[in-house]
Protein backbone atom coordinates (compact mmCIF):
# COMPACT_ATOMS: atom_id res chain seq x y z
CA UNK A 1 0.00 0.00 0.00
CA UNK A 2 1.38 3.41 -1.00
CA UNK A 3 0.76 5.79 1.85
CA UNK A 4 2.67 8.96 1.11
CA UNK A 5 3.95 11.03 -1.76
CA UNK A 6 6.83 9.16 -3.35
CA UNK A 7 9.80 9.97 -5.53
CA UNK A 8 9.88 7.86 -8.69
CA UNK A 9 13.55 7.62 -9.61
CA UNK A 10 12.71 6.07 -12.96
CA UNK A 11 10.84 9.15 -14.16
CA UNK A 12 12.38 11.78 -11.86
CA UNK A 13 8.93 12.79 -10.74
CA UNK A 14 7.36 13.25 -7.31
CA UNK A 15 3.99 11.48 -7.19
CA UNK A 16 1.35 12.84 -4.81
CA UNK A 17 -1.26 10.45 -3.36
CA UNK A 18 -4.66 11.06 -1.81
CA UNK A 19 -4.29 9.85 1.80
CA UNK A 20 -8.02 9.04 2.03
CA UNK A 21 -8.05 6.70 -0.97
CA UNK A 22 -4.39 5.90 -1.70
CA UNK A 23 -4.99 6.91 -5.30
CA UNK A 24 -2.37 8.99 -7.16
CA UNK A 25 -3.44 12.59 -7.72
CA UNK A 26 -0.69 13.87 -10.02
CA UNK A 27 3.06 14.43 -10.07
CA UNK A 28 5.63 17.20 -10.40
CA UNK A 29 9.22 17.09 -11.65
CA UNK A 30 11.85 16.61 -8.97
CA UNK A 31 14.42 19.39 -8.73
CA UNK A 32 17.92 17.93 -9.05
CA UNK A 33 19.99 18.79 -6.01
CA UNK A 34 22.84 20.00 -8.19
CA UNK A 35 20.46 22.48 -9.87
CA UNK A 36 19.70 24.34 -6.64
CA UNK A 37 22.83 26.55 -6.54
CA UNK A 38 21.99 27.79 -10.03
CA UNK A 39 18.41 28.55 -9.01
CA UNK A 40 19.70 30.52 -6.03
CA UNK A 41 22.09 32.43 -8.29
CA UNK A 42 19.25 33.35 -10.67
CA UNK A 43 17.11 34.49 -7.73
CA UNK A 44 19.99 36.57 -6.38
CA UNK A 45 20.51 38.26 -9.75
CA UNK A 46 16.80 39.04 -10.09
CA UNK A 47 16.69 40.37 -6.54
CA UNK A 48 18.99 43.28 -7.38
CA UNK A 49 16.47 44.86 -9.78
CA UNK A 50 13.52 43.93 -7.58
CA UNK A 51 15.09 45.57 -4.53
CA UNK A 52 15.66 48.79 -6.47
CA UNK A 53 11.93 49.25 -6.86
CA UNK A 54 10.31 51.19 -4.08
CA UNK A 55 8.15 49.41 -1.54
CA UNK A 56 5.10 51.05 -3.07
CA UNK A 57 6.08 49.94 -6.59
CA UNK A 58 6.43 46.35 -5.43
CA UNK A 59 3.05 46.61 -3.70
CA UNK A 60 1.35 47.74 -6.91
CA UNK A 61 2.75 44.73 -8.77
CA UNK A 62 1.65 42.30 -6.08
CA UNK A 63 -1.71 43.85 -5.18
CA UNK A 64 -3.81 42.38 -8.07
CA UNK A 65 -2.79 38.81 -7.23
CA UNK A 66 -5.40 38.46 -4.47
CA UNK A 67 -8.29 38.75 -6.93
CA UNK A 68 -6.66 36.27 -9.30
CA UNK A 69 -6.08 33.83 -6.43
CA UNK A 70 -9.72 34.11 -5.42
CA UNK A 71 -10.77 33.13 -8.94
CA UNK A 72 -8.60 30.02 -8.63
CA UNK A 73 -9.67 29.12 -5.08
CA UNK A 74 -12.02 26.28 -5.93
CA UNK A 75 -9.52 24.66 -8.30
CA UNK A 76 -6.57 24.93 -5.93
CA UNK A 77 -8.68 24.02 -2.89
CA UNK A 78 -9.86 20.84 -4.60
CA UNK A 79 -6.25 19.87 -5.32
CA UNK A 80 -5.42 20.61 -1.68
CA UNK A 81 -8.18 18.30 -0.38
CA UNK A 82 -7.27 15.50 -2.76
CA UNK A 83 -3.59 15.45 -1.80
CA UNK A 84 -3.81 16.44 1.87
CA UNK A 85 -7.17 15.01 2.97
CA UNK A 86 -8.93 17.83 4.81
CA UNK A 87 -12.65 18.38 4.00
CA UNK A 88 -13.29 20.18 0.72
CA UNK A 89 -14.89 23.21 2.36
CA UNK A 90 -11.74 23.64 4.45
CA UNK A 91 -9.47 23.13 1.45
CA UNK A 92 -11.24 25.77 -0.60
CA UNK A 93 -11.55 27.92 2.51
CA UNK A 94 -7.80 27.86 3.06
CA UNK A 95 -7.15 29.27 -0.40
CA UNK A 96 -10.03 31.74 -0.12
CA UNK A 97 -8.67 32.98 3.20
CA UNK A 98 -5.26 33.68 1.67
CA UNK A 99 -6.92 35.48 -1.27
CA UNK A 100 -9.37 37.50 0.82
CA UNK A 101 -6.66 38.91 3.09
CA UNK A 102 -4.12 39.47 0.30
CA UNK A 103 -4.70 43.20 -0.28
CA UNK A 104 -5.06 43.86 3.43
CA UNK A 105 -1.74 42.14 4.07
CA UNK A 106 -0.07 44.11 1.29
CA UNK A 107 -1.18 47.30 3.02
CA UNK A 108 -0.08 45.98 6.41
CA UNK A 109 3.40 45.11 5.16
CA UNK A 110 3.79 48.47 3.42
CA UNK A 111 2.84 50.25 6.62
CA UNK A 112 5.11 48.06 8.77
CA UNK A 113 8.16 48.68 6.57
CA UNK A 114 7.92 52.46 6.34
CA UNK A 115 11.08 54.29 7.47
CA UNK A 116 11.10 55.59 11.02
CA UNK A 117 12.63 58.94 12.01
CA UNK A 118 14.66 59.27 15.21
CA UNK A 119 16.32 62.43 16.40
CA UNK A 120 18.04 64.06 19.32
CA UNK A 121 19.85 67.36 19.78
CA UNK A 122 22.87 66.23 17.74
CA UNK A 123 21.59 64.24 14.79
CA UNK A 124 18.66 62.98 12.75
CA UNK A 125 18.44 59.26 11.94
CA UNK A 126 16.24 57.45 9.46
CA UNK A 127 15.69 53.78 10.20
CA UNK A 128 14.98 51.67 7.10
CA UNK A 129 13.75 48.11 6.61
CA UNK A 130 15.72 46.99 3.56
CA UNK A 131 15.65 43.62 1.73
CA UNK A 132 17.84 40.79 2.98
CA UNK A 133 18.33 39.09 -0.39
CA UNK A 134 17.16 35.54 -1.21
CA UNK A 135 14.68 33.87 1.13
CA UNK A 136 14.53 30.07 1.23
CA UNK A 137 11.15 28.88 2.58
CA UNK A 138 10.54 25.26 3.64
CA UNK A 139 6.89 24.67 4.44
CA UNK A 140 4.78 21.79 5.83
CA UNK A 141 1.86 19.78 4.50
CA UNK A 142 -0.86 20.52 7.05
CA UNK A 143 -1.72 23.99 5.69
CA UNK A 144 -0.09 23.68 2.28
CA UNK A 145 -1.27 27.04 0.93
CA UNK A 146 -1.36 29.25 4.02
CA UNK A 147 2.12 28.23 5.20
CA UNK A 148 3.80 29.15 1.88
CA UNK A 149 1.64 32.28 1.74
CA UNK A 150 3.11 33.61 5.00
CA UNK A 151 6.62 33.53 3.58
CA UNK A 152 5.97 34.31 -0.08
CA UNK A 153 3.92 37.50 0.18
CA UNK A 154 5.96 39.21 2.89
CA UNK A 155 9.25 37.97 1.47
CA UNK A 156 8.53 39.37 -1.99
CA UNK A 157 7.00 42.63 -0.81
CA UNK A 158 9.98 43.28 1.46
CA UNK A 159 12.16 43.20 -1.66
CA UNK A 160 13.55 39.69 -1.39
CA UNK A 161 13.27 36.90 -3.90
CA UNK A 162 11.80 33.62 -2.63
CA UNK A 163 12.66 29.97 -3.26
CA UNK A 164 9.90 27.75 -1.90
CA UNK A 165 10.44 24.11 -1.05
CA UNK A 166 6.96 22.78 -0.15
CA UNK A 167 6.43 19.46 1.60
CA UNK A 168 6.85 16.43 -0.61
CA UNK A 169 3.42 15.36 0.66
CA UNK A 170 1.64 18.35 -0.88
CA UNK A 171 3.60 19.62 -3.88
CA UNK A 172 0.63 20.12 -6.21
CA UNK A 173 -1.36 22.80 -4.39
CA UNK A 174 1.79 24.76 -3.46
CA UNK A 175 2.84 24.71 -7.11
CA UNK A 176 -0.64 25.82 -8.23
CA UNK A 177 -0.58 28.69 -5.70
CA UNK A 178 2.83 29.89 -6.90
CA UNK A 179 1.83 29.54 -10.56
CA UNK A 180 -0.93 32.11 -9.98
CA UNK A 181 1.53 34.50 -8.34
CA UNK A 182 4.12 34.07 -11.06
CA UNK A 183 1.61 35.17 -13.68
CA UNK A 184 2.11 38.70 -12.31
CA UNK A 185 5.85 38.72 -11.51
CA UNK A 186 9.01 39.35 -13.48
CA UNK A 187 11.10 36.18 -14.04
CA UNK A 188 13.10 34.51 -11.26
CA UNK A 189 11.53 36.33 -8.30
CA UNK A 190 9.66 33.23 -7.08
CA UNK A 191 10.94 29.70 -7.62
CA UNK A 192 9.51 26.37 -6.46
CA UNK A 193 11.78 23.38 -5.93
CA UNK A 194 10.40 19.87 -5.35
CA UNK A 195 11.80 16.84 -3.59
CA UNK A 196 12.39 15.48 -0.10
CA UNK A 197 14.85 16.31 2.65
CA UNK A 198 17.78 16.20 0.23
CA UNK A 199 16.42 19.24 -1.60
CA UNK A 200 15.60 20.92 1.70
CA UNK A 201 19.12 20.44 3.04
CA UNK A 202 20.63 21.68 -0.21
CA UNK A 203 18.53 24.83 -0.02
CA UNK A 204 19.61 25.49 3.58
CA UNK A 205 23.27 24.98 2.66
CA UNK A 206 23.07 27.20 -0.43
CA UNK A 207 23.79 30.92 -0.63
CA UNK A 208 20.36 32.06 0.55
CA UNK A 209 20.25 34.93 3.03
CA UNK A 210 17.18 33.96 5.07
CA UNK A 211 15.59 30.60 5.89
CA UNK A 212 11.94 30.44 6.90
CA UNK A 213 10.90 27.02 8.20
CA UNK A 214 7.76 25.55 9.75
CA UNK A 215 8.00 21.98 10.99
CA UNK A 216 9.33 19.72 13.70
CA UNK A 217 11.65 20.72 16.51
CA UNK A 218 14.23 18.14 15.39
CA UNK A 219 14.31 19.48 11.83
CA UNK A 220 14.45 23.05 13.14
CA UNK A 221 17.48 22.26 15.29
CA UNK A 222 19.25 20.75 12.27
CA UNK A 223 18.43 23.80 10.13
CA UNK A 224 19.67 26.18 12.81
CA UNK A 225 22.98 24.33 12.95
CA UNK A 226 23.37 24.26 9.17
CA UNK A 227 22.45 27.94 8.89
CA UNK A 228 25.46 28.89 10.98
CA UNK A 229 27.44 28.44 7.78
CA UNK A 230 27.34 31.97 6.43
CA UNK A 231 25.41 33.29 9.47
CA UNK A 232 22.10 33.06 7.64
CA UNK A 233 19.06 34.68 9.21
CA UNK A 234 16.52 32.10 10.41
CA UNK A 235 12.81 32.16 11.27
CA UNK A 236 11.61 28.88 12.78
CA UNK A 237 8.07 27.90 13.79
CA UNK A 238 8.47 24.52 15.43
CA UNK A 239 6.35 21.94 17.26
CA UNK A 240 3.76 22.40 19.93
CA UNK A 241 2.02 20.51 22.72
CA UNK A 242 -0.67 23.08 23.38
CA UNK A 243 -2.47 23.03 26.73
CA UNK A 244 -6.05 24.07 27.47
CA UNK A 245 -6.80 24.97 31.08
CA UNK A 246 -10.46 24.75 32.13
CA UNK A 247 -11.08 26.50 35.44
CA UNK A 248 -13.93 25.67 37.82
CA UNK A 249 -15.81 28.87 36.85
CA UNK A 250 -15.60 28.15 33.12
CA UNK A 251 -18.59 28.06 30.78
CA UNK A 252 -18.46 24.30 30.22
CA UNK A 253 -20.40 24.33 26.95
CA UNK A 254 -18.15 27.00 25.46
CA UNK A 255 -15.03 25.17 26.63
CA UNK A 256 -16.26 21.87 25.20
CA UNK A 257 -17.25 23.49 21.90
CA UNK A 258 -13.78 24.97 21.48
CA UNK A 259 -11.89 21.97 22.84
CA UNK A 260 -13.50 19.45 20.52
CA UNK A 261 -13.05 21.66 17.48
CA UNK A 262 -9.43 22.48 18.26
CA UNK A 263 -8.39 18.97 19.26
CA UNK A 264 -9.79 17.27 16.17
CA UNK A 265 -9.84 19.76 13.28
CA UNK A 266 -7.60 18.71 10.44
CA UNK A 267 -7.39 15.32 12.22
CA UNK A 268 -5.32 17.00 14.94
CA UNK A 269 -2.66 17.90 12.39
CA UNK A 270 -2.38 21.55 13.45
CA UNK A 271 0.58 23.18 15.17
CA UNK A 272 -1.75 24.74 17.75
CA UNK A 273 -4.06 21.74 18.21
CA UNK A 274 -5.29 21.34 21.77
CA UNK A 275 -3.38 18.21 22.81
CA UNK A 276 -3.53 18.49 26.63
CA UNK A 277 -6.67 19.54 28.53
CA UNK A 278 -6.44 20.25 32.28
CA UNK A 279 -9.86 20.42 33.94
CA UNK A 280 -10.61 21.45 37.50
CA UNK A 281 -11.79 18.55 39.62
CA UNK A 282 -15.08 20.36 40.42
CA UNK A 283 -16.27 20.15 36.80
CA UNK A 284 -14.09 17.36 35.37
CA UNK A 285 -16.70 14.61 35.09
CA UNK A 286 -19.35 16.87 33.54
CA UNK A 287 -16.79 18.29 31.12
CA UNK A 288 -15.71 14.81 29.98
CA UNK A 289 -19.31 13.68 29.50
CA UNK A 290 -20.14 16.68 27.31
CA UNK A 291 -16.82 16.43 25.47
CA UNK A 292 -17.57 12.82 24.51
CA UNK A 293 -21.09 13.70 23.35
CA UNK A 294 -19.84 16.59 21.21
CA UNK A 295 -17.09 14.47 19.66
CA UNK A 296 -19.63 11.81 18.68
CA UNK A 297 -21.29 14.36 16.37
CA UNK A 298 -18.22 14.56 14.12
CA UNK A 299 -17.94 12.47 10.96
CA UNK A 300 -14.67 11.12 9.60
CA UNK A 301 -14.06 10.19 6.00
CA UNK A 302 -12.81 11.21 2.58
CA UNK A 303 -12.64 15.01 2.47
CA UNK A 304 -14.33 14.98 -0.93
CA UNK A 305 -17.47 13.46 0.64
CA UNK A 306 -20.24 15.83 1.71
CA UNK A 307 -20.84 16.01 5.45
CA UNK A 308 -17.34 14.88 6.46
CA UNK A 309 -15.78 16.97 9.25
CA UNK A 310 -12.46 15.19 9.73
CA UNK A 311 -10.16 13.63 7.15
CA UNK A 312 -7.29 11.12 7.41
CA UNK A 313 -3.73 11.29 8.60
CA UNK A 314 -1.44 12.57 5.87
CA UNK A 315 0.33 9.19 5.64
CA UNK A 316 0.77 5.76 7.16
CA UNK A 317 3.98 6.99 8.78
CA UNK A 318 2.16 9.80 10.59
CA UNK A 319 -0.62 7.41 11.62
CA UNK A 320 1.93 4.96 13.02
CA UNK A 321 3.42 7.67 15.25
CA UNK A 322 -0.02 8.51 16.65
CA UNK A 323 -1.02 4.89 17.22
CA UNK A 324 2.29 4.17 18.93
CA UNK A 325 1.70 6.97 21.44
CA UNK A 326 -1.92 5.90 21.95
CA UNK A 327 -1.12 2.23 22.59
CA UNK A 328 1.71 3.13 24.93
CA UNK A 329 -0.57 5.44 26.95
CA UNK A 330 -3.21 2.72 27.26
CA UNK A 331 -0.57 0.24 28.41
CA UNK A 332 0.52 2.79 31.02
CA UNK A 333 -3.02 3.06 32.42
CA UNK A 334 -4.80 5.74 30.36
CA UNK A 335 -8.53 5.12 29.94
CA UNK A 336 -10.25 5.32 26.55
CA UNK A 337 -13.63 7.04 27.01
CA UNK A 338 -14.28 7.48 23.30
CA UNK A 339 -12.79 6.00 20.14
CA UNK A 340 -9.62 3.99 20.38
CA UNK A 341 -8.41 1.33 18.02
CA UNK A 342 -6.33 1.71 14.89
CA UNK A 343 -8.94 2.46 12.24
CA UNK A 344 -8.80 1.66 8.53
CA UNK A 345 -6.32 2.98 5.99
CA UNK A 346 -4.77 6.26 7.11
CA UNK A 347 -7.64 7.09 9.47
CA UNK A 348 -7.18 7.26 13.26
CA UNK A 349 -10.49 7.17 15.18
CA UNK A 350 -11.25 10.34 17.16
CA UNK A 351 -10.09 9.31 20.62
CA UNK A 352 -10.50 10.78 24.10
CA UNK A 353 -8.27 9.66 26.99
CA UNK A 354 -8.57 10.26 30.73
CA UNK A 355 -6.66 8.88 33.71
CA UNK A 356 -3.48 10.50 32.45
CA UNK A 357 -0.25 11.68 34.05
CA UNK A 358 2.91 13.40 32.90
CA UNK A 359 4.78 10.13 33.29
CA UNK A 360 3.16 9.15 29.97
CA UNK A 361 4.86 10.04 26.70
CA UNK A 362 1.57 11.16 25.17
CA UNK A 363 1.52 14.07 27.63
CA UNK A 364 5.02 15.16 26.66
CA UNK A 365 5.72 14.46 22.97
CA UNK A 366 3.84 16.19 20.17
CA UNK A 367 1.13 13.84 18.88
CA UNK A 368 -0.17 15.63 15.79
CA UNK A 369 -3.21 13.40 15.58
CA UNK A 370 -6.86 13.22 16.73
CA UNK A 371 -6.21 12.26 20.37
CA UNK A 372 -7.64 14.50 23.12
CA UNK A 373 -5.97 13.99 26.51
CA UNK A 374 -7.95 15.19 29.55
CA UNK A 375 -6.28 15.35 32.97
CA UNK A 376 -7.94 16.21 36.27
CA UNK A 377 -6.44 19.06 38.34
CA UNK A 378 -7.01 20.11 41.94
CA UNK A 379 -6.08 23.81 41.76
CA UNK A 380 -5.13 26.67 39.47
CA UNK A 381 -1.52 26.28 40.56
CA UNK A 382 -1.43 22.62 39.59
CA UNK A 383 -3.01 23.38 36.21
CA UNK A 384 -0.40 26.09 35.53
CA UNK A 385 2.48 23.82 36.55
CA UNK A 386 1.23 21.00 34.32
CA UNK A 387 0.57 23.34 31.38
CA UNK A 388 4.15 24.61 31.65
CA UNK A 389 5.69 21.15 32.10
CA UNK A 390 6.86 20.91 28.49
CA UNK A 391 9.75 22.16 26.36
CA UNK A 392 7.16 23.54 23.92
CA UNK A 393 5.46 26.91 24.12
CA UNK A 394 3.54 27.74 20.96
CA UNK A 395 -0.12 28.33 21.88
CA UNK A 396 -2.38 27.81 24.89
CA UNK A 397 -5.83 28.79 26.11
CA UNK A 398 -7.58 29.27 29.43
CA UNK A 399 -11.35 29.04 29.94
CA UNK A 400 -12.99 30.62 32.98
CA UNK A 401 -14.38 33.87 34.33
CA UNK A 402 -12.52 36.52 32.33
CA UNK A 403 -10.54 38.21 35.11
CA UNK A 404 -9.71 34.89 36.73
CA UNK A 405 -8.73 33.26 33.41
CA UNK A 406 -6.62 36.26 32.38
CA UNK A 407 -4.68 36.08 35.63
CA UNK A 408 -3.97 32.39 35.01
CA UNK A 409 -3.10 33.05 31.35
CA UNK A 410 -0.32 35.43 32.37
CA UNK A 411 1.47 32.48 34.02
CA UNK A 412 1.34 30.20 30.99
CA UNK A 413 4.69 29.86 29.21
CA UNK A 414 3.52 30.11 25.60
CA UNK A 415 3.99 32.70 22.90
CA UNK A 416 0.25 33.06 22.34
CA UNK A 417 -2.46 32.53 24.96
CA UNK A 418 -6.19 32.88 24.39
CA UNK A 419 -8.76 33.56 27.10
CA UNK A 420 -12.07 31.83 26.35
CA UNK A 421 -10.87 31.54 22.75
CA UNK A 422 -8.08 30.20 20.59
CA UNK A 423 -4.57 31.60 20.77
CA UNK A 424 -4.76 33.75 17.64
CA UNK A 425 -4.60 37.48 18.35
CA UNK A 426 -6.20 40.63 16.99
CA UNK A 427 -5.21 42.09 13.62
CA UNK A 428 -1.51 42.87 13.63
CA UNK A 429 -0.59 40.25 16.23
CA UNK A 430 2.49 38.16 15.45
CA UNK A 431 2.42 34.37 15.24
CA UNK A 432 5.05 33.66 17.86
CA UNK A 433 6.24 30.69 19.87
CA UNK A 434 8.15 30.51 23.14
CA UNK A 435 10.71 28.03 24.44
CA UNK A 436 11.41 25.28 21.87
CA UNK A 437 8.44 26.22 19.68
CA UNK A 438 9.90 29.29 18.07
CA UNK A 439 13.08 31.00 16.96
CA UNK A 440 12.05 34.29 15.45
CA UNK A 441 8.46 34.71 14.33
CA UNK A 442 6.28 35.93 11.50
CA UNK A 443 3.04 37.86 10.78
CA UNK A 444 1.94 41.27 11.98
CA UNK A 445 4.19 44.33 11.73
CA UNK A 446 6.82 42.85 14.05
CA UNK A 447 6.94 39.61 12.06
CA UNK A 448 7.07 41.36 8.68
CA UNK A 449 10.18 43.24 9.75
CA UNK A 450 12.05 39.97 10.32
CA UNK A 451 12.21 39.59 6.53
CA UNK A 452 14.33 42.76 6.42
CA UNK A 453 17.72 44.17 7.23
CA UNK A 454 17.38 47.10 9.63
CA UNK A 455 19.60 49.92 8.43
CA UNK A 456 20.09 53.39 9.90
CA UNK A 457 21.28 56.49 8.05
CA UNK A 458 22.24 59.42 10.32
CA UNK A 459 23.14 63.04 9.57
CA UNK A 460 24.29 65.70 12.03
CA UNK A 461 22.01 68.63 12.68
Amino acid sequence: MTTMSTINTDTDRLVSFNPATDEPVDSVPITPVDAIPGIVARAAAAQKDWSRKSLEERAEILRPIGARLLEAAERIGTILTREMGKPLAEGIGEVTHAADKWEREVDEVVEALQPAVLEDDARLTRLYHDPLGVCGAITPWNFPVLMPHQAVLTGLLAGNTVILKPSEETPLCAQAYCDVINEHLPPDLLHVIHGDEKQGKALVQSDVDLIVFTGSKAAGEHILGSASNGLKRVILELGGKDPMVVLKDADIDAAVEFGVRNAFRNAGQVCVSTERIYVDDAIHDEFVERFVAKTAELQQGDGMTEGVNIGPMISADQKALVIEQLNEAIADGAQVVHGGGEGDGNFVPLTILTGLSHDMRIMNDETFGPIACIQRTSSDEEAIDLANDTPYGLGACVFGEVEHATKVARHIEAGMVGVNSGCGGAKGSPWVGAKHSGYGFHSGPLGHRQFCQVRTVSVPK
